[in-house]
């Protein structure tokens, strides 16, 4: 939202700085987001004075050329050739003089210079308006009527004054502050001073020549409907005092009575709409919605199908002459030989012209407000303020009395407020003077005042303070929010609460992830065969969860593990040629221990058959414990980020696994199946299967995201080839070495691994990178040759390691 500072001034008393009055805007909520110097007139008219012909003769060489000297203010009159017709001896002028630039109307800017033309010196320019960027006009030059001394700025002369353009972020919330007053109302508040609203007082019918007859049909889209009429309209040029406001806020002028309008909505936020009255058939208005897919062209000359639910302004014919709070229509529009006008100012619903605006894809002034609720107590005033300028500035006649239609008036809101919420929230005791010093500013009044509580009556302009939350938002805007002090030990008790964690989320991020890397997910019966527990050390039969009326022996207990559900969809697949599998499945298990019955909410992962189908471009390759490991990484890594110890297991059902254990506990099993277990269920060809505790899972799922600088030095990568012990694992060498160089030591990664007749039987060799990093400097060769040195050592030394050169 764009105001102007000059025009701001005439409503409050400002000497602050712009700079200053930004400050205090942003405190208020109303962010500044930019301040701008503008000058009325392109050039600020520099270099442009008062000047007076002496004399003034015909050029010798050119019939339409004159020579004339102009008194500029200087020692010696300037001599000056000029063009103009309407040129003469003894008539004030504007001249610019050698050196400046002139910025016409139209066209390129010009410098003038010193010339010689035809044979005749000339040191300046005579100028006309459309040559100083003032106006259109190049008939003539312009002849003042001045008693001003010669040599006086053109820029006093025509009264101009930079203004400051004060760009607001205004926020949805904020519709009171759309408007000049508006934005005074928050500077009241904050600097305790008075807002001066300009009087209507002088209003006052002046004859009843015309008279327009309303009605309003749907008032649930229009609650207040309020209207005038006037006559002897003289449509023209505005004067440059409002033209000037017009054009610092972006708005191009058109003419008095349309800039007007404009004036007035941007002074106090009232949307206006005026109504070439001759063109109102039948002298009568009508307030409706019209049949869906009834053709209206509006002032832009495209022609639209309206919607059931556009409000509309209608003649008495029922013929659309505007859009109700959105866009006027060509037919009604004021042109140059507008003589009579109907002026309305009324309240449209929000909703009704936020639809309207939506579906037509129009967005005005007018709608702007209309969709964020305006006052539907100013509708009068800005009648009234309107009338009285086009009385001012078109000549008009006020011709009727004030129409009014508002049959249901829009009650302010009471809010109940309790002082200790205000204290709870705010963080700082404030007085109960200041509070209500604060709202009373603000235009709330207090009532029903207690020594723990009171009623604010907040003015229904206020469509964004209904709460009691709200009231107390209103109250730290003004006292500032730069004001509340940081106590030594901050409390939570006004702070939003943490999220809890949302369970569902969590599995649906977790079933994306397994998605992508092409994981089906399946969802099996909880019941099972007791016979699976025979063989299988990793159920105990005794801790089964017997049914009672079982349907079958097939589901006569509730499964311990999910391993046997996701075999037999495995088994049931690879029967029907599907050999090549990725499956996964959130389930629940259930043990009886301790005469307590323990339910597990856990995630399986099967894979089996080859790692893609078959392709001509591919050779095909069976799925290894690595390809189960790759995911099974991945769904820890979207959990936690805590580093997990592994351990190798050879446990049931498993011939070999890797357990991740977090805080002595384990959080995920993986491995290759045992082929007497997937037997039992009838699968012959190689199972790998993960098992990860769903729960654990949940309770790391806070805790996973961390936040690190990049570093600004570079990586540097060493490599190290070591023979080792078959029995030592790579997390051994990985601990060892993070142990000993905390700082340097960024990732350790193995990229190759050999096993064969060139090295011993009991032995194998590692390939293996080093990468290095220092946050603080570039490493250096040296430092960077002692920490691979102590590394070498130490593997040399505890592991037994041979390191290959």
């Amino acid at each position: 939202m764009k105001i102007s500072l000059n025009w701001l001034k005439n409503y409050i008393d400002l000497s602050e700085s712009p700079e200053v009055i930004s400050k205090l805007l942003t405190d208020t909520g109303l962010e500044v987001e930019g301040l701008e110097n503008i000058e009325q007139v392109e050039g600020g008219l520099a270099g442009l004075v008062v000047g007076e012909v002496l004399t003034c003769e015909k050029h010798p060489d050119a019939d339409k050329l004159k020579i004339t000297t102009v008194d500029i203010g200087g020692d010696e009159p300037s001599p000056i050739v000029c063009g103009a017709p309407n040129v003469a001896a003894g008539q004030k002028v504007i001249v610019a003089t050698v050196g400046t630039t002139l910025y016409p109307t139209e066209g390129d800017s010009f410098k003038i210079k010193k010339a010689k033309i035809r044979g005749e010196v000339s040191e300046g320019m005579i100028c006309a308006e459309d040559e100083i960027g003032i106006g259109v006009s190049h008939a003539g030059i312009m002849i003042l009527d001045t008693e001003l001394p010669n040599g006086t700025p053109a820029a006093e002369y025509f009264n101009l004054e930079d203004d400051t353009l004060i760009e607001i972020g205004l926020t949805p919330n904020r519709a009171d502050a759309t408007s000049h007053i508006g934005v005074a109302r928050d500077l009241k508040a904050v600097l305790h001073r008075e807002v001066k609203w300009p009087s209507v007082d002088t209003f006052k019918k002046d004859n009843d020549a015309l008279t327009i007859e309303v009605s309003v049909e749907n008032k649930e889209a229009c609650t207040r409907y309020s209207g005038v009429t006037l006559t002897d309209v003289k449509v023209g040029e505005s004067p440059e005092w409002l033209k000037a406001y017009l054009r610092t806020i972006g708005l191009a002028p058109i003419n008095n009575i349309v800039d007007i309008t404009n004036y007035v909505l941007h002074e106090v936020g009232q949307p206006l709409h005026a109504f070439d009255a001759d063109k109102i058939s039948g002298n009568k208005v009508l307030v409706k919605t019209l049949s869906d897919g009834t053709r209206f062209t509006t002032l832009d000359e495209k022609e639209r199908k309206l919607n059931a639910h556009d409000l509309m302004i209608c003649d008495g014919n029922s013929k659309g002459m505007c859009i109700a709070g959105v866009f006027g229509g060509i037919d009604s529009g004021i042109t140059t030989e507008t003589k009579n006008i109907f002026l309305e100012s009324a309240y449209f619903s929000p909703d009704y012209v936020r639809k309207t605006a939506q579906s037509h894809q129009l967005k005005t002034d007018a709608s702007f407000r209309y969709e964020r609720g305006t006052d539907p107590n100013i509708t009068i005033y800005a009648l009234k303020r309107a009338a009285l300028l086009f009385k001012e500035l078109a000549g008009a006649k006020i011709s009727s009395d004030v129409i009014d239609i508002y049959d249901n008036p829009i009650n302010p809101f009471e809010v109940a407020v309790k002082y200790k919420n205000i204290d709870r929230l705010i963080g700082k005791n404030i007085s109960k003077e200041q509070v209500h010093s604060i709202l009373e500013s603000l235009d709330i009044t207090i009532e029903n005042k207690s020594e723990k509580d009171f009623t604010a009556i907040v003015p229904p302009y206020r469509v964004d303070v209904q709460r009691e939350a709200d009231i107390i938002e209103e109250i730290l805007r003004i006292y500032g929010f730069n004001n509340i002090e940081l106590p030594d030990h901050v409390g939570s008790s006004y702070l939003a609460d943490f999220p809890a964690t949302d369970k569902d989320k969590i599995q649906f991020k977790i079933s994306e992830t397994l998605a992508s890397r092409g994981y089906f997910e399946i969802i099996t019966n909880s019941l099972t065969k007791p016979a699976y527990a025979a063989g299988d050390s990793s159920i105990n039969e005794k801790q089964d969860v017997v049914i009672l009326n079982k349907l079958s022996e097939d589901l006569g207990v509730m499964r311990q593990s999910m391993l046997y559900s996701l075999l037999e969809v495995a088994a049931h697949n690879i029967n029907r040629k599907q050999a090549d599998l990725k499956i996964f499945e959130f389930g629940k298990t259930y043990k009886l221990q301790e005469d307590k019955y323990k339910e597990s909410n856990r995630l399986g992962i099967l894979i089996t058959g080859n790692v893609e189908a078959e392709h001509w471009a591919e050779k095909l390759s069976k799925v290894t414990f690595h390809d189960l490991s790759a995911v099974v990484n991945a769904v820890l890594g979207k959990l936690t980020n805590k580093s997990l110890e592994s351990k190798v297991s050879h446990n049931s059902p498993f011939d070999y696994a890797l357990e991740y254990h977090l805080n002595g506990k384990v959080l995920a099993t993986l491995g290759k199946v045992n082929a007497t277990v997937c037997r039992k269920v009838g699968v012959k060809q190689e199972i790998f299967y993960a098992d990860l505790d769903w729960n654990l899972l949940l309770k790391q799922a806070n805790n996973n995201i961390v936040f690190e600088e990049v570093s600004k030095f570079p990586e540097v990568r060493r490599d190290l080839s070591l023979v080792i012990d078959k029995e030592i694992s790579f997390d051994k060498i990985k601990s060892l070495a993070t142990k000993l160089e905390r700082k340097l030591l960024k990732r350790i990664n193995v990229f190759d691994v050999y096993e064969g007749d060139k090295i011993d039987s009991n032995k194998k060799a590692y390939a293996m990178s080093f990468i290095l990093e220092d946050k603080e400097k570039t490493l250096t060769d040296k430092v960077i040759d002692k920490t691979m040195a102590k590394l070498m050592s130490a593997f040399e030394n505890d592991l037994g390691a041979i390191i290959r050169k």
